[in-house]
């Protein structure tokens, strides 16, 4: 039946109790579960999953865009992912000997609430998580050694215009 939420499902051959009758999309999550070598943590299938992570963006983020906009607000002018410097930071202002990068809460290990670390499969988040924190100390380190300045803006304090403001002109010396 059309429009009333029943199964129709031809690979469905099995048999509900009396009354009870799911709905396709149980059904469809319920063999992708069950299907061989998938997470039973994870209510997508593995490509499925594949796709949603291949939308994860490296560069042009929302927090990103936010922090270039307030710098050109200042008349600031910079460069852009930076391939020669380590860590290719997000923004390079080669005047003012600074480079800044703009850091999303989660892949970062910030203290906020949006950088808890997700409580299942704990170890593989916790590596992967703490190699992302241990490879940016490292990229600040080797720029600071080469003269550059590092800021760090997190995607939390791109939420207040005014903040964010105040905070990019005191790591820039001042406002211009």
């Amino acid at each position: 039946m059309v429009g009333t939420g029943l199964c129709r499902d031809p690979a469905f051959s099995g048999t509900w109790p009396t009354g009870t009758t799911p709905s396709c999309r149980s059904v469809s999550i319920r063999r992708t579960i069950s299907s061989p070598g998938h997470d039973l943590s994870d209510i997508y299938s593995p490509e499925r999953r594949s796709k949603l992570m291949s939308r994860v963006r490296a560069t042009d983020t929302t927090p990103e865009i936010v922090v270039r906009r307030a710098l050109h607000r200042m008349a600031y002018r910079f460069r852009l992912h930076s391939e020669h410097l380590p860590g290719r930071p997000d923004i390079v202002l080669p005047r003012h000997t600074t480079v800044i990068f703009v850091h999303g809460c989660f892949w970062h290990g910030h203290t906020c609430a949006k950088g808890r670390r997700p409580k299942s499969n704990q170890t593989f988040w916790d590596a992967k998580l703490d190699r992302n924190v241990e490879r940016d100390r490292e990229a600040y380190a080797q720029l600071a050694a080469s003269g550059w300045e590092v800021g760090v803006i997190w995607e939390c304090e791109t939420k207040d215009a005014d903040a964010l403001q105040s905070r990019l002109s005191s790591m820039l010396g001042g406002a211009r």
